[in-house]
């Protein structure tokens, strides 16, 4: 298993890929394992990766490497609403749990960005059905952090 480091907007990285088997790759993002599936070509273009979150032992191939932070894609119905970060940080803490009611505009997230502490609301009522990311994670601009329904 090969081991990569990578700073992308200013955060840090470390990636732990392996070999291939069969049309799977295992990849570790930060300590946190995934599972890449690769498509099989049916022509000659490159296969597209596709990643399921993985509590197996890490390994993978260093081709399938995510160049950043992954995070298993939430699924959203139709009452559902994601908030979203709206920079990059790291996330602090949770003044809401799941299963709580929350209003519009109610600080739902701490975030840390350029040494500062921001609070992130949200912009829909309703219920925290789930919390996506833990204390300490590295988030992205755009970032998916919670689902409220």
């Amino acid at each position: 298993m090969k081991e990569y480091k990578y700073k992308i907007n200013g955060l840090k990285f470390t990636v732990a890929v392996g070999d291939v088997t069969d049309n799977e790759v295992k990849v570790e993002v930060n300590g946190t394992p995934y599972v890449v599936e690769l498509e099989k070509a049916a022509s000659s273009k490159p296969s597209k990766p596709a990643l399921s979150q993985s509590g197996k032992a890490p390994a993978a191939q260093p081709q399938a490497a995510p160049s950043q932070p992954v995070k298993q894609a939430p699924v959203v119905s139709g009452g559902s609403a994601a908030v979203k970060s709206p920079l990059p940080g790291t996330i602090l803490s949770f003044p809401v749990k799941v299963g709580d009611v929350v209003k519009s505009g109610d600080t739902v997230c701490v975030l840390e960005a350029m040494k500062m502490e921001n609070d992130i609301h949200t912009s829909k009522g309703g219920t925290v059905k789930q919390i996506l990311v833990n204390v300490g994670d590295s988030v992205l601009d755009g970032a998916d952090i919670m689902i409220i329904e």
